[in-house]
């Protein structure tokens, strides 16, 4: 079973779909991870290089293809960007036989896990100011409302609100089971 999850910024992706991966007894991949070491460059140098992030996605999906290509993947649980139902990588997924999840969360959760990283990948340690946190809550919004359109394309939208890590990745677990 190959098993994509896709979410806007923050949602969990990545925390959720690791926890997710072992309780199925699946690999996890973070695609943002495989990108990095497919083109040995950090996203935020990566996505510099393009003028638009259409081409970027065009690009990078490239990465998602070597993956999909891996004897390992085949039985995997692989967190997609935010942008993972686009372009080039809504291509490469539409290909494979797996399985989409989009995650969804209330914007104010998501906000309590937001995280900052500099131009190479690296955690940046913030604490937001009640200003900044609105500013963020409103950008959240406008993520989910510009995503939310492509999240449509998932097999299955598994809402997380008020699950702590372990709950969500047994939903996420229930409902792939349930679905395949």
């Amino acid at each position: 079973m190959r098993v994509f999850v896709t979410g806007v910024p923050c949602v969990g992706k990545t925390t959720i779909g690791r926890r997710a991966a072992e309780v199925m007894g699946l690999a996890f991949f973070d695609l943002d991870s495989e990108i990095e070491t497919f083109f040995n460059i950090s996203m935020e140098r990566l996505r510099a290089r393009f003028l638009t992030p259409h081409s970027f996605r065009n690009e990078a999906s490239k990465a998602l293809v070597h993956l999909l290509a891996r004897p390992e993947s085949r039985q995997s649980l692989i967190a997609l960007p935010p942008s993972g139902l686009m372009g080039g990588y809504l291509r490469a997924v539409k290909r494979s036989d797996g399985l989409v999840i989009a995650l969804w969360d209330e914007a104010a959760n998501i906000l309590e896990r937001i995280t900052f990283y500099d131009i190479d990948s690296r955690p940046i340690e913030r604490r937001l100011t009640e200003s900044e946190k609105r500013l963020y809550l409103r950008e959240i919004k406008k993520d989910m409302t510009y995503y939310g359109k492509t999240y449509a394309r998932a097999h299955l939208r598994i809402d997380i609100a008020g699950l702590d890590v372990e709950m969500a990745a047994q939903r996420v677990k229930e409902s792939a089971m349930a679905h395949g």
